[in-house]
C-alpha cells in the first residue's frame, strides 16, 4: 500500500527534500539571492537541492580539503554542470561551444557521461550564470539534467542503421521535450526572463509533474536491437525498437529498472526492467507521460532511498502497474514482439551507414576529453569540429561518434585524425575498450574510493593476466564506480567494482554481455592485490574451459562462481 492510498498528496508523510520543493515556488527558492552572495563560494543545502533541477551539483575538490582546512579556508567549492542533449546528438557548433566554456569557466576538460550528456567540472559560483547562458545560446540546456524529474532521454547511436536511428532519435527528442519541466524559474534565474511575482497564485503550473515534481529522478532509454548500448533494462522506462521489413514498427515497453543501492541496506538493490507490451511510435509520448504520472502519484515521498520507480513497481506488482497504465491511457498495450540483443558495446573506427554517410567512433577512456602529453585529443576534436558538417554523437559507453561524414569530407577528417593521433582504440585490449568508470574522486561528494583515476591502471595489470591467458581480444564488460549509486551501471557488467573505502572495492561477477542480467557480489572490501589474485585463476580457467562463443559473464554463472540474477530482489540473497 502506497502513501496516497492512505493520504492525499498534500498531507502524505514526506522527506525534507519534499518540503524544500514544496516551498520552492516551482524550483526558485532563494537561488537568485544565494548566487549573488559574495561571502562564500558555496550555497546552502536547500538551494543545492534545487540546483540539481537546474542541472548542477555543488562539489568541492576533496584533494585540497585537508590543506585548505589547515589554512583555515573554506573547502574549494565548485560546481559540476551537466548539459543535456537528447539522444546524445550535438552539432559541431555546439561541440565548439562546450570546448570554449570548458576553458573559459571550467577546468579545461569535458566529461562525456554514461547518459549521453556533457559534464563540466570546476565552475565557480560566480560563473554559473554566464556558463548556463552560453549553453542556452547554443540551443542546449542544463534544465532537468539532474533533479527529481525525467533526465536526459537516451537513444542508441548505432551508425549501421542510420535511417532507423534517425527516426528513433526524433522520437527520443519528442519525448524529452514533452517531459521537460514547464517552470519559468530556469529562464528567470539564468536567462534574465521577466519574473512571475509568485507562481503559487495559479499563474504557473506543472501539468505533468505538479508543484513537488517526482519523488526521485526518472530515466528513459531507447534501444535499437541487436545493440543494447543504452542498457535499456537499467532504465525506469525503456523502449525497445521493433524493426520489421526494414521499417520502424514500434516499440516494446519495459518498466522498473534502476541501478542505485546503498551498501549494507538489503532493502535497496539494482533492478532490471520488465517488458510489458508493444506500442506504435505515435503512442510513445502518451505512454511516457502516463508512466511518469503514475510514479508521481504513487512513488515513496517519505524515504528517498525507496523512492525510485523500481520500488513502486516491486512493492505493488507488475499487474497493478499495467492496470493503472491501461486506466490512464484508456487503451491496452499490444503483446510484446520478439527481439534479441547480442551486445551493449560500441563499434570502433569507420562505418558506412545505410544513409551512405560515414561515421567514425573514437574510444574515449572513461569519457574524459582533454589534451595529455602525446595525445592532443581535445585539440584534435576542436579542429575536426571546425570543418565538420555532420554531427557528434555521445554514446552511452562514454565514447564519441563523429557522425554523418560525407565522402567529400571524409579525407579531410581522416587527415586530422592522423595528424592529432586520435584513436579508434583498436590497439587497446578488448577489456579496456569495454570499460567504463564514474568520475568519483576528487569532485564527487559521494565517492568512497577512486574510479576514473584508478580503473586505467587496474586494467593495465588485468591486461597482463589476460595476455598470458591468451584473452587479450576477448571482450569482457568491466565497470567501476566510487560508490553504489550506479552511475556507470556497474550492476550490469560481467565484472565490476563498487567502491567501499579508499583503495577497497566490492567485486561483482556474472552480468551478461548484452546487459540483460545482473551480476552478483563475489568478494567484499578487497584491495588491488586480492583483486588480481582472485581474478587470475578465474581468467585462466575461462581461457581453458569456456564453450565456443561463451562470454565471461555466462561462464562464471555456468561454472558456479556466482548464481544467475535476473531480479534485483535476489541481488543480496
Amino acid at each position: 500500500m502506497g502513501l496516497y492510498d492512505k493520504y492525499p498528496p498534500t498531507d502524505a508523510p514526506h522527506s525534507d527534500v519534499e518540503d524544500i520543493k514544496r516551498r520552492s515556488n516551482y524550483l526558485r527558492g532563494s537561488l537568485e539571492e544565494t548566487l549573488k552572495n559574495p561571502i562564500t563560494a558555496s550555497i546552502p543545502e536547500d538551494d543545492n537541492r534545487l540546483m540539481k533541477h537546474h542541472g548542477s551539483y555543488m562539489q568541492d575538490d576533496r584533494d585540497l580539503r585537508a590543506e585548505r582546512a589547515k589554512s583555515k579556508l573554506e573547502p574549494s567549492y565548485q560546481f559540476m554542470l551537466r548539459v543535456r542533449a537528447a539522444g546524445g546528438i550535438v552539432t559541431p557548433n555546439q561541440w565548439l561551444m562546450m570546448d570554449r566554456i570548458s576553458h573559459k569557466y571550467g577546468n579545461g576538460t569535458i566529461r562525456l557521461t554514461t547518459r549521453q550528456s556533457f559534464q563540466l567540472h570546476g565552475v565557480i559560483k560566480w560563473n554559473l550564470k554566464n556558463t548556463i547562458k552560453e549553453v542556452n545560446d547554443a540551443l542546449l540546456s542544463t534544465l532537468a539534467a539532474c533533479g527529481d524529474v525525467n533526465r536526459n532521454v537516451m537513444c542508441n547511436p548505432n551508425p549501421y542503421q542510420s535511417e532507423i536511428h534517425s527516426e528513433v532519435y526524433e522520437w527520443a527528442r519528442k519525448v524529452s521535450d514533452h517531459l521537460d519541466p514547464r517552470t519559468r524559474a530556469y529562464h528567470e534565474i539564468w536567462l534574465d526572463e521577466e519574473k512571475i511575482v509568485d507562481s503559487r497564485d495559479g499563474e504557473e503550473q506543472e501539468p505533468i509533474y505538479g508543484a513537488v515534481y517526482l519523488p526521485r529522478k526518472f530515466k528513459i532509454g531507447i534501444a535499437v536491437p541487436p545493440s543494447n548500448d543504452v542498457d535499456v533494462f537499467s532504465q525506469d522506462l525503456g523502449f525497445i525498437a521493433i524493426v520489421e521489413n526494414g521499417k520502424l514498427a514500434g516499440f516494446n515497453v519495459a518498466v522498473g529498472g534502476g541501478m542505485g543501492m546503498t551498501h549494507g541496506d538489503p532493502k535497496t538493490y539494482p533492478q532490471l526492467s520488465k517488458v510489458i507490451g508493444f506500442i506504435t511510435p505515435e503512442q510513445m509520448i502518451e505512454v511516457a507521460e502516463k508512466t511518469v504520472t503514475i510514479q508521481r502519484d504513487y512513488g515513496d515521498r517519505a524515504v528517498r532511498k525507496h523512492a525510485r520507480f523500481k520500488y513502486t513497481i516491486d512493492d505493488r506488482g507488475l499487474d497493478w502497474f499495467k492496470g493503472e497504465l491501461t486506466e490512464r491511457l484508456g487503451w491496452q498495450l499490444q503483446e510484446a514482439r520478439p527481439f534479441q540483443f547480442d551486445s551493449n558495446g560500441d563499434r570502433y573506427g569507420w562505418v558506412k551507414g545505410s544513409d551512405r554517410k560515414w561515421h567514425f567512433t573514437l574510444f574515449i577512456q572513461n569519457g574524459r576529453i582533454k589534451d595529455i602529453e602525446g595525445y592532443p585529443l581535445m585539440t584534435g576534436l576542436r579542429e575536426i569540429a571546425k570543418i565538420h558538417t555532420g554531427d557528434f554523437r555521445l554514446t552511452a559507453n562514454q565514447n564519441l561518434v563523429i557522425g554523418g561524414v560525407s565522402s567529400q569530407k571524409k579525407k579531410k577528417i581522416e587527415a586530422l585524425i592522423e595528424q592529432y593521433g586520435l584513436t579508434d582504440g583498436l590497439h587497446y585490449s578488448a577489456l579496456r575498450r569495454n570499460s567504463m568508470a564514474c568520475v568519483a574522486l576528487p569532485t564527487c561528494g559521494l565517492a568512497m574510493a577512486e574510479s576514473e583515476r584508478y580503473l586505467p591502471s587496474l586494467i593495465d595489470k588485468l591486461d597482463a593476466i589476460l595476455d598470458s591467458a591468451g584473452l587479450r581480444e576477448e571482450e569482457i564488460v568491466i565497470r567501476m564506480t566510487g560508490c553504489p549509486n550506479g552511475c556507470a551501471r556497474p550492476a550490469l557488467a560481467e565484472l565490476s567494482f563498487i567502491g567501499k573505502a579508499p583503495g577497497k572495492y566490492n567485486m561483482y561477477l556474472g552480468g551478461s554481455f548484452s546487459g540483460s542480467r545482473l551480476n552478483k557480489l563475489y568478494k567484499e572490501n578487497i584491495g588491488e592485490a586480492e583483486i588480481l589474485g582472485t581474478l587470475e585463476p578465474i581468467f585462466n580457467r575461462y581461457a581453458k574451459e569456456r564453450d565456443a562463443g561463451e562470454h565471461f559473464g555466462d561462464f562464471v554463472v555456468r561454472t558456479g562462481y556466482v548464481p544467475e540474477v535476473t531480479d534485483g530482489r535476489s541481488f543480496h540473497a
